[in-house]
């Protein structure tokens, strides 16, 4: 009996050490959190002096107390700056007690080497190292917070006058036309236009030529903009409910047109562009003038993406050129990878194209229009470009993966002639580097690091990379101590058997290899960018509170993301249902076979906005594979969602293609375990997606849950869906019930 009993004991011990989703784990994953701030000395808010001459930053020391560091970058030397002496004169001054060891400094910059300004308590402040005083330089009036967003659109039928470069002349809009008067003279006014009307009018969007004889604008056929109606539940200045709206155009939607004009103000004449050479437009901008004032350039993108000019408009023949045209067979990424630099002294454009495959940079003739050289090529991408000095003929920008056998999404510095020669790698240490620039980008602090390598700041030459002075290296002890574990970078070929997928993996703390871990995966699977982390960060979104609960969390790039070739890119075209997805799942069962204890049969998904859309069409497309998914303000029809971030990947006109990827559309597929998170008040995805689904589910009968967070935006929930979104994985992935959470 006394041997039954000790077996007994013996395998209720091995069942309680095997168990997760306890009480425990969760109050260890809120631990967690808390130790993410045990990280010290990494630079933050960097910032320049006008003069390039010095920098200041803040930092975290492991006393938990912060400082300020200025650097003189000329004498490579630090000045500290004491917080607790700012502090105390501060409150002297405002006879209040007002801690700053913690806060943020709004406008930090240094003045000069012995000198920094910074905002608090509606006050400039200047702090002068040498002396160890504090003045007040300024005091700042109540601003209030601007109302704007994302999609609001601007009256451009109306607006300021403008003056004339020799400053004789205002050119205004009234009565929908273009007027022209001298600014001494109210009687010499000169209706300049005739032709203008409220559904076709002329922009306020006035610009004058250099010598002040031409003026340029738009006339402008007016397309009528969606308003999307959010319902707020819960206000907090009246009982009642109220409506809010938001402009808010969607696929398809009709889109206002532009034709660019030019007005001779001594003749009258008045040249427009040709419309067939513009038509169908999804965006016309960035109207500038040539530096011989007869004629204008400006970039037209078409709708669908797939065609993007730099057209010329001449201010005398009315002929209308193109100077740049980029075609695709799949999108132009207009939004994310575009850049242009017009050489003015040499006649010369800096173009980025993807037209060989890859993001790089090409030399243009101004005139032309012809290639006069491509300026970085090979299998890799320029991420973006720092600066091009049209003296010296350089460029400086960031790159990633020219490097071989490492992993192609970290960012490196580099610096190249324009002729295409002389390409000098300035950041040549094997991590993610970030660099902040002087104003004339002769110097620049990097800070680089790896997800599993902690950063260190450097101040380095611009022209050559080398090392001018050690800033800091970051101090993780006390995050090691607590039991931290950095995330491991993994790779695996893909769905094609060749191409390369990355992404991390996360354990718990207490990790053991013999148990069993259900894998979650948080994605991410928006065309913009990548976005598995390449540099060193504890948090990681919420990923190690939930590993910490019995998980192995992994975050995955996929094809169909940004920043590799354009082939690899594509993927996304009109398909974002795909998601990446077959790379994720290859990934994940090579991870497993790799790692047995990750449970390959137990797999779950989050994410939000795009990831809420993804994270629902992985439980409907992929059902064999994801088991439960937790999606929050998700897309989950792409023509519920703003416009241009949808008909960007999946085209234009609105063709089957959307129906195929529309969640709402395939609710019927639903096998696994769904929750649903939206903000009452999101004006990024219109909420109305979600409940549409809902609506959806209900009719196929689809068990589901939905939480609806009044009052909130685009979010993931905040807390509270937190909460519910790691109970929802125990409980479906765990088989445990969550404990209640006022025991934690």
């Amino acid at each position: 009996m006394k041997l039954r009993i000790t077996a007994f004991l013996l395998f209720i011990l091995q069942v309680s050490s095997y168990a997760q989703g306890t009480l425990d784990d969760y109050k260890r994953a809120k631990e967690v959190r808390n130790n993410f701030g045990k990280i010290y000395n990494i630079p933050q808010q960097i910032t320049w002096a006008e003069d390039g001459g010095s920098f200041v930053y803040k930092l975290k020391q492991k006393d938990n107390k912060s400082i300020l560091v200025l650097v003189d970058a000329q004498a490579k030397s630090k000045k500290i700056i004491d917080l607790e002496a700012m502090s105390e004169q501060m409150s002297k001054l405002l006879s209040e007690t007002v801690p700053l060891n913690n806060s943020w400094f709004v406008g930090l910059k240094p003045i000069n080497n012995n000198e920094i300004e910074f905002t608090e308590k509606k006050k400039v402040w200047r702090w002068n190292v040498s002396e160890n005083k504090l003045s007040i330089q300024k005091e700042l009036n109540d601003n209030e917070r601007g109302s704007g967003y994302w999609g609001q659109k601007w009256d451009d039928s109306k607006g300021k006058p403008i003056e004339s470069p020799d400053k004789v002349y205002l050119a205004y809009i009234k009565n929908n036309n273009i007027y022209v008067r001298k600014k001494a003279d109210l009687k010499s006014e000169k209706q300049m236009t005739f032709d203008g009307s409220p559904g076709l009018y002329y922009s306020a969007r006035l610009d004058w030529s250099a010598d002040s004889k031409k003026l340029s604008s738009s006339k402008v056929r007016k397309a009528e903009v969606r308003q999307l109606t959010l319902l707020e539940s819960s206000p907090t200045d009246q009982l009642q409910p109220k409506l809010q709206y938001r402009d808010y155009a969607k696929p398809g939607d009709a889109l206002s047109q532009y034709y660019p004009v030019i007005v001779n103000v001594e003749s009258g004449q008045v040249v427009e562009v040709d419309p067939k050479q513009v038509e169908n437009q999804f965006s016309l901008y960035n109207i500038r003038w040539r530096p011989d004032n007869n004629a204008i350039t400006f970039e037209y993108n078409q709708r669908g993406h797939q065609r993007y000019d730099v057209l010329e408009l001449d201010a005398v023949t009315g002929q209308t050129k193109p100077i740049i045209s980029e075609t695709s067979k799949t999108f132009i990424d207009y939004s994310g990878k575009k850049y242009r630099k017009d050489l003015e002294k040499s006649n010369e454009i800096v173009w980025t194209s993807e037209r060989d495959g890859w993001n790089h940079l090409y030399l243009i003739d101004a005139k032309t229009g012809k290639v006069k050289n491509q300026i970085t090529k090979g299998n890799w991408v320029v991420r973006k470009v720092i600066n091009v000095n049209e003296t010296d003929r350089k460029i400086i920008f960031e790159g990633s993966g020219r490097n071989k056998n490492e992993d192609p999404y970290l960012v490196r510095y580099y610096t190249i002639g324009l002729d295409g020669n002389g390409l000098k790698e300035l950041s040549p240490e094997l991590a993610n580097h970030q660099g902040y620039f002087n104003k004339d980008f002769s110097k620049f602090i990097d800070v680089y690091s790896l997800v599993d390598q902690a950063p260190k700041a450097l101040l380095r030459d611009a022209k050559t990379g080398k090392v001018e002075l050690d800033l800091e290296f970051a101090d993780l002890s006390d995050l090691t101590a607590s039991g931290w574990k950095a995330p491991e970078v993994f790779s695996t070929v893909g769905r094609d058997g060749k191409t390369d997928i990355w992404g991390v993996i996360i354990r718990p703390n207490n990790f053991d290899p013999n148990k069993k871990y259900p894998i979650i995966e948080y994605i991410y699977a928006g065309p913009h960018s990548s976005f598995v982390p390449k540099s060193f960060t504890s948090g990681l979104s919420g990923m190690y509170e939930l590993a910490e609960l019995g998980f192995i969390v992994v975050q995955i790039d996929g094809m169909g993301t940004s920043n590799r070739s354009k082939a690899f890119h594509d993927v996304a075209w009109k398909n974002l249902k795909d998601a990446g997805f077959p790379d994720r799942i290859a990934w994940m069962k090579a991870a497993a076979q790799k790692y047995p204890y990750m449970d390959i049969d137990k797999v779950g998904i989050y994410g939000t906005s795009a990831g809420g859309q993804s994270s629902t069409g992985a439980v409907l497309f992929h059902p064999e594979f994801y088991k439960v998914a937790v999606s929050s303000c998700g897309c989950h029809d792409n023509r519920m969602d703003k416009i241009w971030w949808n008909e960007q990947w999946m085209g234009w006109p609105i063709g089957p293609q959307y129906a195929e990827c529309s969640n709402i559309e395939n609710a019927h597929r639903l096998e696994g375990k769904l929750m649903l998170i939206v903000g009452e008040l999101d004006d990024n995805v219109d909420p109305a997606s979600t409940y549409q689904l809902v609506n959806q589910l209900i009719k196929n009968g689809k068990e589901h849950e939905l939480i609806m967070v009044p009052g909130m935006g685009h979010s993931s929930g905040g807390d509270y869906g937190e909460k519910k979104r790691r109970d929802f994985f125990v409980k479906n992935l765990l088989g445990v019930e969550p404990p209640a959470w006022n025991l934690y």
